[in-house]
């Protein structure tokens, strides 16, 4: 493993811890109510980072 797949492995850690506190804040402050909604929007930005990711990755031989 390079220098830089292990950047590339923490960043992908910290984004998606990011994203669950997000989640968790936002949870707290609305009490729950909506919790689906919040979960969904989530899980959809976590997708787009993939596929952005995975967009600038080149192919692999």
């Amino acid at each position: 493993m390079g220098i830089f797949d292990k950047f590339k492995g923490q960043g992908r850690h910290r984004s998606k811890q990011g994203s669950d506190t997000a989640e968790q804040k936002i949870n707290e402050r609305t009490g729950g109510r909506y919790e689906d909604q919040v979960d969904s929007g989530r899980q959809r930005v976590e997708g787009s980072l993939d596929a952005e990711r995975d967009r600038n990755r080149p192919e692999q031989q």
